[in-house]
């Protein structure tokens, strides 16, 4: 009777031996070390030949009440509202991320200068490179949301600065000119509303002398019938107010007596102008002549605050050279390991096959 010996077991060829791949990687130390070193000098490379880029910015808050003053001369008694350092900010920030403005800057300043530096390159393709490279932003929204800056980004740090510098002052120049012209707007409306009203007081003077020569026509014409030609009733001698209304002005009037009748229409009827007998018409004149002289561009005010002005930067902000050498050593390390167990896995699959 024979005793079957059982067949001891084998491992499972697919299992990674860790030991065997670390050596496997360990003999391939050259390759991994030539493909680590080639990725890094590209990198390398890549860091310190490729063009620099500046940035600069500058910092924006809002004028103070002082700095506003010169627009809100002369509004109230103009009858105006006041401007406030709110409203006129926010004209500014309007501008400020204006697409108009944008593209004005873009023909003007920044199409010549790259123009000439970069060649015949496609307008398109500018405008592209320029909006990545000018830039609005608010930093801070949540606790200071009033606070903006202007970031411009260049090869060359001193245009970098200038540029952002220029951006806001022609954002400056632009809410001063809207600002001039939103004043002249309202005090040319405003002109327009006395004027009016001037011309509705004459009017009225010149119906009212109308009806006053009418009815002393009238008064004339009893006067000479029943033949008065003095007074018959002294004002003094009147009982009442009423009484006194209808002496001068009402179906009494005859009795003044023809001569005063006379007299008084030949005076209203010569009368050249009513303006001296117009209540409130020189006010009106005087608010008008108040308006000519209140200015719709004052010196002395500022339509924002410049909290930092942009300078020349000192380091570029981007190639990272430091981060980029480091990206291309862990990067070329895992080609070359990748690379290492390509190479392993090939020869063992052929000494199989053998």
């Amino acid at each position: 009777m024979s005793i079957n010996t059982p067949t001891p077991v084998t491992g499972n060829s697919d299992e990674i031996d860790l030991f065997e791949l670390a050596q496997n990687l360990w003999k391939q130390k050259a390759l991994i070390s030539v493909v680590t070193l080639a990725v890094t000098a590209i990198a390398a490379g890549y860091a310190f030949l490729s063009t620099p880029v500046y940035e600069s910015k500058t910092s924006i808050l809002p004028p103070r009440s002082a700095d506003i003053a010169g627009y809100n001369l002369g509004r109230s008694e103009a009858g105006l509202t006041e401007f406030t350092a709110v409203s006129v900010y926010s004209i500014f920030t309007q501008n400020l991320r204006s697409d108009g403005l944008r593209r004005e800057f873009f023909e003007q300043v920044y199409l010549p200068a790259e123009t000439t530096s970069q060649g015949a390159k496609a307008k398109d393709e500018l405008r592209e490179s320029f909006n990545k490279k000018l830039s609005v932003t608010n930093p801070d929204v949540k606790n200071s949301p009033e606070r903006f800056a202007v970031l411009v980004q260049s090869a060359d740090p001193s245009r970098a600065a200038e540029w952002a510098n220029l951006y806001v002052e022609r954002v400056a120049n632009k809410t001063r000119k809207d600002m001039a012209d939103t004043v002249a707007t309202e005090i040319s409306t405003r002109v327009r509303s006395i004027q009016s009203r001037i011309a509705v007081l004459r009017d009225n003077a010149k119906k009212l002398r109308e009806d006053r020569i009418a009815r002393l026509s009238e008064a004339l014409k009893v006067a000479d019938k029943v033949g008065l030609e003095a007074p018959q009733v002294k004002a003094s001698r009147i009982s009442s107010d009423g009484e006194l209304e209808q002496f001068v002005d009402g179906n009494l009037m005859y009795m003044r007596g023809a001569k005063a009748i006379r007299a008084e229409l030949d005076v209203l009827q010569n009368r050249k102008n009513d303006d001296p007998f117009i209540v409130g018409l020189r006010e009106l004149e005087n608010q008008l002549d108040f308006l000519a002289k209140v200015s719709v561009s004052p010196d002395g005010v500022a339509v924002f605050t410049l909290d930092s002005a942009a300078e020349a930067a000192e380091n570029p902000i981007k190639p990272k050279k430091a981060l980029i050498l480091a990206l291309g050593l862990v990067l070329g390390g895992m080609m070359g390991v990748f690379i290492a167990l390509i190479r392993s896995m090939l020869a063992k699959r052929r000494e199989l096959t053998v």
